[in-house]
């Protein structure tokens, strides 16, 4: 027997049609992969070699649980500059990933039977982790037509005794939503503590700005790594920003869980930091043109995308019309076309009936993968 709380996690289906892919590619088929968020850039050369020297210089053993206190140091100041709060380097809690951050902060938050509130559609892997910790989410609608802009008056009717935090996901995935600064403010007064996932800010287009807040409300914890802005995936390196009187439960967390992150990681994060930021910049440039590529390709085939997605590297595509349901029509589409792309359900039942294409990946992929689309979606 297995704990029934294993029961409650739903399999991550964006990743079940990638691996499928995969085992195709392996057998010979090509496969273009426009389903996962992994970007296809190398990380940006300053943080390699600083990974490497430290490596070669011994430093593989375990630090203070928190992180080292430079790179610690660094996430504030960059808060600071970024956000324009500041915080100080002993509320930052350095983590191997960011999801290792987002389940430190929900067992500080979450007792079994409390209420998490949701805008969906929404990152497959929050009701999963709020489950974990015995928690319920709560969902909050949000759709294509205003660009999945949440109502905070939505928000504020699902408020209940039993509600311990309100997760805010700005830019978003999949939707790539970025909120304006009244929504995040009108969220800040309600007086329930704030999960910020801001892991895609940096990566926005069309002058979308993004509001943190953090500069609203001392009770936010603002969920942040390197994975997508510096594409550094594979170094699993997150962070989170709390408040104070949250640290010292936080450490302990921490401590038990985790033990601390990896040091010549955290090398390569605070490299990354001092020395990266052109790196990120070429980055996001080129992800402004994949996204028209990817957009405009779209709407050529015909299909729904009322607006163009202000941040992240995602296009959550209105795919009904096909009259089967999301998973079906995802493989069908792998199976036919070869093209890898994420279903909707994935993301919670409002988005039943859509797929997700991301442009993480390169425009030669891109382009082939309409090709291929064109060919394809007439005979489905």
């Amino acid at each position: 027997m297995f704990a029934k709380r294993t029961e409650e996690v739903e399999p991550f289906l964006a990743m079940e049609v990638m691996e499928r892919g995969m085992a195709m590619s392996r057998a010979g088929t090509s496969i273009v992969q426009l389903g996962v968020g992994e970007p296809d850039f190398d990380a940006p050369p300053p943080a390699v070699l600083a990974a490497i020297d430290s490596l070669r210089s011994g430093q593989t053993h375990y630090t203070d649980s928190r992180g080292i206190f430079a790179l610690r140091e660094a996430i504030a100041s960059e808060c600071e500059a970024r956000r324009g709060v500041s915080v100080s380097p002993d509320q930052v809690v350095v983590t191997s990933g960011t999801s290792p951050a987002i389940l430190l902060c929900l067992n500080l938050l979450v007792d079994p039977g409390d209420e998490v509130i949701l805008a969906t559609p929404h990152y497959p892997c929050y009701p999963n982790m709020i489950a974990v910790c015995g928690g319920k989410s709560v969902l909050v609608p949000t759709g294509p037509e205003d660009g999945f802009l949440i109502d905070p008056a939505k928000v504020r009717a699902v408020v209940t005794p039993r509600t311990r935090a309100i997760f805010l996901a700005s830019p978003a995935n999949p939707t790539g939503a970025v909120q304006p600064r009244a929504v995040v403010e009108e969220l800040s007064s309600l007086g329930v503590p704030i999960l910020s996932d801001e892991i895609y800010d940096g990566l926005t287009y069309d002058d979308a700005e993004v509001t943190s807040p953090l500069g609203f409300t001392e009770d936010c914890y603002v969920l942040d790594g390197f994975s997508k802005r510096y594409a550094m995936t594979g170094f699993r390196l997150g962070y989170v920003i709390a408040p104070k009187p949250a640290m010292r439960a936080l450490q302990s967390l921490q401590q038990s869980f985790f033990i601390s992150t990896s040091q010549f990681v955290q090398q390569a994060g605070l490299a990354a930091l001092f020395e990266g930021a052109e790196h990120v910049e070429r980055m996001r440039q080129e992800y402004a043109a994949r996204r028209r590529l990817l957009v405009d390709g779209l709407r050529n085939l015909g299909l729904s995308i009322p607006i163009d997605p202000p941040g992240a590297f995602y296009v959550l595509v209105d795919m009904r019309h096909f009259e089967r349901d999301s998973l079906t029509l995802a493989f069908d589409i792998l199976e036919h076309a070869h093209v890898a792309v994420g279903p909707g359900r994935d993301f919670g039942k409002v988005a039943e009936g859509f797929l997700r294409f991301s442009f993480a990946t390169a425009r030669e992929q891109i382009e082939e993968g309409i090709a291929r689309l064109s060919k394809t979606l007439p005979k489905l």
